[in-house]
This record gives C-alpha cells, sequence and structure tokens, in this order.
C-alpha cells in the first residue's frame, strides 16, 4: 500500500451517497479513496487501471449487479477484499455475497465509525459482518429452515478450539480472542487454521455456519 494508505474503490450508483461515503473514508488519514464507479462493470474495469484493497460495493446497480461483481472480482482479482454496503437485509442476498467472496457485509444505516472499523478490519486479514447481518445468516441456519443433508458434519475439536470458535461466532477479532483466553494473536491465528482445515470450512464465515449448524455457538 502506497504510503500504508487502504486504498478503496467506491461502487454505488447514486453520487450523492458515494460523496458522503467519500467523505466518511477521507477523514481517515489511513484510507484513500482511488476511485469511484456508478455501475458494477466501471467497477471491474477500474480494477485493471488502480491499485485498490478493498472494493466497497452496493448491490443494486445497473449493469451488473454486487453479487456478480463480488463473483468477477474474486476470480480475477482475489487480493481484493470485497465490503457490502447495502440498504438489502434480506438473507438471501447476505448468503449470496457470502458465497460470492465477499469478506464483510454492512447495511447503509451503520455509522461512520463501523464503516472504518469494517474496512480496517478487513484489511487485516479478518471477516466483518454487522450485528443484523450475522443474525440474518444465523436465522437461515437455524434447524427449520436447514437442508435435510448439512453442509457441515462435526468434527473433534480440541477445548481451546472450542473456546476459539465460540468467540469467533460473537464476531471478537483476533486481538480480542487473544486477550480473553490469555494467548497471543499469532496463536489465535493457528487455532483459526486448524479449525478451517478441521470443518472443511473455506473462511471464517464458514466456521460460523459450522458453528451455528452444530450447535456450538451456545454456551
Amino acid at each position: 500500500m502506497n504510503d500504508g494508505k487502504i486504498k478503496v474503490l467506491i461502487a454505488d450508483d447514486h453520487k450523492l451517497v458515494r460523496d458522503g461515503i467519500k467523505g466518511y473514508l477521507e477523514s481517515d488519514p489511513d484510507i484513500l479513496v482511488v476511485a469511484e464507479a456508478d455501475n458494477g462493470d466501471d467497477a471491474i474495469d477500474l480494477l485493471s487501471h488502480y491499485e485498490v484493497d478493498l472494493l466497497l460495493l452496493d448491490i443494486n446497480m445497473p449493469g451488473l449487479d454486487g453479487v456478480v461483481v463480488a463473483e468477477q472480482v474474486k476470480s480475477k482479482y482475489p487480493e481484493v477484499k470485497v465490503l457490502a454496503l447495502t440498504m438489502l437485509n434480506e438473507t438471501q442476498y447476505v448468503r449470496q455475497m457470502l458465497r460470492a467472496g465477499a469478506e464483510g457485509y454492512l447495511l447503509k444505516s451503520c455509522s461512520q465509525k463501523e464503516l472504518l472499523k469494517a474496512i480496517h478490519t478487513i484489511c487485516e486479514g479478518e471477516t466483518y459482518f454487522g450485528q443484523d447481518v450475522m443474525k440474518s445468516v444465523m436465522e437461515a441456519m437455524t434447524p427449520r429452515t436447514k437442508l435435510k443433508a448439512p453442509r457441515f458434519y462435526p468434527v473433534e475439536l480440541t477445548k481451546r478450539e472450542m473456546e476459539v470458535l465460540k468467540l469467533i461466532t460473537r464476531e471478537f477479532t483476533n486481538q480480542e480472542i487473544a486477550e480473553k483466553l490469555f494467548i497471543s494473536p499469532r496463536t489465535v491465528e493457528v487455532h483459526k487454521r486448524n479449525l478451517i482445515e478441521k470443518t472443511g470450512s473455506k473462511n471464517i464465515v464458514g466456521l460460523v455456519l459450522y458453528a451455528v449448524e452444530n450447535g456450538l455457538d451456545k454456551d
């Protein structure tokens, strides 16, 4: 990153919204908005012209919608992080963006503080989902709506891995988990990698879904 700044591309079809978001982001000295797009096609095209760390992406846009854009970005530019920022809180959209590979999902009703926190968290290699969003994901995985064949099957986890997994479902960061369990952030990361490998998950979101399906998110 140039000068250590997080380089962001904003994709939203409303200029007023883009201007507001840009103002929010550039109040943070560690974030730089390098480009803006008002449709999905332009967002993908701009990625070939600018060095971008994070794509801040609306879902409802002219041309390619946010889900398709996220899929193509993850295919062509896997190093670019994707954070959905939308008015849509329906479970179907949340799940579609997760399957597309987005590292985060926020509603436009979020605060400036939460938006900045989400960007920093994602660019540090973690995921970030607003509380309302995670509620939608978990509700979609309750026994009432689960498929007959579960996606995840129980595996044997150590006591420490169980502790880390439960804290992950509560959206604790690596640093917060480390402080809670009196271990180092590096050790937390090792436990996360082991959990992903053991459960057959693709990412942290997959771990959350694994925990919910198997009732491991409860105390």
